[in-house]
């Protein structure tokens, strides 16, 4: 049996980090048994439509490398692939109604001042109606004389109120459920679109849809999406539930927290390859312990019974070093490329941004940290003179002022300004000195960075800035020690 799986958003806004992880674990469950993987937009939810959104859906699969082989822009004989499109081929009133002939679904033509009447119910934290099967007792003639006066209806689905219902789980096994539990859910709006719910069943099987990846919030709906397949006698897909996914505090990851969207991550500087990588160990992990991933390697590894029913917790700070970890892995080239325009956000002279690249490259953990390492090449900071004093390098305020008025001299005479000539010479006078280096790259570093670390070694520093700026950088130090002296 092929597999196939299907990611079907809803263009509703930015790609939530949980939507993400379920397309991925999607995306692996059918590359790694060399299967089918489908896009689908579930747009019947107008009112949350948000323009745009779709767009943000290529856009996020394309940048993680996740390539759908069948969707609306790549027929695969199945579609359409738009909820929208695929309602106007009348698919889904179809079906409805061949429920209602055969007794699992009925019109129900309440009115909102009936309905907010009936009895709420809390269910998973949140309180709905539960509906009292009204409509169920109409007779077939007065069905027909309500939709012959055009009056609104849906049609729900008509479920049983004694004995239970059992369904599979591939992570949570055999689940049972009291039918007293399941509520007649609407199949067809009042506006005459299926339900997310509905049309989910519907499309999945239409498709031949065999794993439906979804979170496990869904769990409590699955007896009454059994049920439908069981009506209709179409075969079950797997199911497999995935654990929810956290913030710091164990409580549901939310757009409060800043990195809840793929759109969120990337703007904060994060690599698509390392966000990735990151999300698919959120649930999952791998026989070993590794952590480092390509997309391929995933394919390979992936073992969607290895998922954890427990929930996963969004660690920014593991997301940092991992990212950090493919910028150290990274061809140099490839990133300067990717550091090149936030490098130049903050630098507007004329010096060497390759060399800039370098130097951060495996000091860096986002794109966004950049900015901290380097803006003191476009101006000096103003700074603290207490930096100068530096215990393991037996520096002061005094010895510091000594220093920068030694070299400055030496660094106005000397022409070639490339790292290593700067280095040697400045070896010089410190053996003549017989001082230790950091006594004297100390000082230097901190009068032309301002900073406590930088990207580089006092000379490296040096080289990138030029000889005149370097000169006046060193006499802006003295000056500074000489002013706390008097």
């Amino acid at each position: 049996m092929e597999i196939r799986t299907r990611y079907a958003p809803s263009p509703t806004g930015k790609m939530h980090v949980g939507n993400l992880r379920s397309a991925l674990y999607e995306f692996l469950i059918a590359k790694h048994e060399d299967g089918t993987f489908m896009l689908r937009i579930e747009d019947t939810d107008q009112e949350r439509f948000v323009e745009g959104a779709t767009e943000i859906i290529y856009h996020t699969l394309e940048k993680t490398g996740l390539v759908h082989d069948e969707g609306p822009d790549k027929d695969g004989g199945y579609g359409p692939y738009v909820q929208s499109e695929r309602m106007k081929t009348g698919i889904y009133m179809k079906y409805a109604k061949q429920l209602v002939d055969q007794g699992q679904a009925y019109y129900c033509f309440c009115d909102k001042c009936r309905l907010e009447s009936l009895k709420k119910s809390v269910v998973d934290g949140k309180e709905i109606t539960v509906y009292d099967k009204h409509c169920l007792s109409l007779s077939k003639e007065e069905v027909e004389k309500n939709l012959a006066e055009g009056k609104p209806f849906v049609i729900r689905q008509n479920n049983p109120t004694e004995g239970t219902t059992t369904f599979h789980d591939e992570l949570y096994g055999d689940i049972t459920v009291d039918n007293s539990e399941l509520d007649d859910m609407i199949l067809i709006k009042s506006d005459g679109y299926p339900t997310y719910n509905f049309a989910n069943v519907v499309d999945d099987h239409t498709m031949n849809i065999t794993h439906v990846v979804r979170g496990n919030e869904y769990l409590s709906s699955s007896p009454k999406y059994n049920r439908l397949y069981e009506a209709f006698g179409w075969e079950v897909p797997t199911y497999i539930h995935l654990p929810l996914i956290t913030d710091e505090n164990h409580k549901k990851l939310s757009k409060r927290s800043g990195h809840a969207s793929f759109e969120d991550l990337l703007e904060q500087g994060f690599l698509p390859e390392a966000v990735v990588n990151y999300i698919a160990l959120l649930g999952w992990s791998p026989e070993d312990n590794r952590e480092i991933f390509s997309l391929d390697e995933l394919i390979k590894e992936f073992d969607y019974h290895r998922i954890s029913k427990s929930p996963a917790v969004f660690d920014i700070q593991k997301l940092r070093w991992m990212n950090g970890e493919y910028f150290k892995a990274m061809d140099s080239e490839k990133f300067y490329e990717l550091a090149l325009p936030y490098i130049k956000e903050v630098i507007t002279k004329d010096i060497d941004l390759k060399k800039v690249a370098a130097m951060v490259q495996t000091r860096i953990e986002t794109f966004l940290d950049i900015k901290d390492h380097i803006d003191f090449f476009e101006a000096l900071p103003e700074y603290d003179i207490a930096m100068y004093t530096h215990k393991k390098m037996k520096t002061n305020a005094e010895t510091s002022l000594q220093v920068l008025k030694d070299v400055l001299p030496l660094l106005e005479k000397q022409e070639d300004y490339e790292n290593d000539a700067l280095y040697e010479m400045l070896c010089g006078y410190i053996k003549e000195n017989g001082y230790k280096n950091g006594y004297v790259m100390w000082p230097i570093r901190t009068a032309v960075s301002g900073k406590q670390m930088t990207p580089g070694g006092a000379t490296e520093l040096m080289s990138l800035l030029g000889k005149d700026e370097t000169i006046v950088r060193i006499k802006k130090g003295i000056e500074l020690l000489e002013s706390a002296e008097s």
